[in-house]
């Protein structure tokens, strides 16, 4: 599956930013999503997870509260919502997808996944 994101840019602390993943070439139904994020001279982290139906969703504490991870099967795509950003929430934010036909849970570690998508830049001004 080819993933596409969108919808980075730059808000002021406080603000919303809403971020999308359009999947392409896979039955993006059968697929478990997450978003994660890199900041500059960080690790990458994952900020949401999503499992195939949209059943189950993962938040780390960093985010929990303030971010929402969404998905839209009919239209291939995942969104991910943010609140209430913080200059910390500043990275390159990317989203990923995992076949997951047998399984309907969640992944939180980037190793899981199989498929990436290009980031999109999230600034956040204080």
């Amino acid at each position: 599956v080819q993933l596409q994101a969108s919808g980075g840019g730059l808000v002021q602390a406080g603000g919303s930013l809403r971020l999308s993943c359009a999947a392409s070439g896979r039955t993006f139904s059968n697929y478990a999503m997450g978003w994660f994020r890199q900041g500059s001279g960080k690790e990458r982290e994952v900020v949401a997870a999503i499992s195939r139906g949209g059943t189950i969703t993962y938040y780390p504490d960093s985010v929990k509260g303030r971010f929402i991870i969404s998905r839209d099967d009919a239209k291939n795509t995942v969104y991910l919502q943010m609140n209430s950003l913080k200059p910390e929430d500043a990275a390159v934010y990317y989203c990923a997808a995992r076949s997951s036909i047998y399984g309907g849970g969640y992944y939180s570690q980037s190793t899981s996944y199989e498929n990436w998508g290009q980031g999109t830049q999230v600034t956040v001004s204080s």
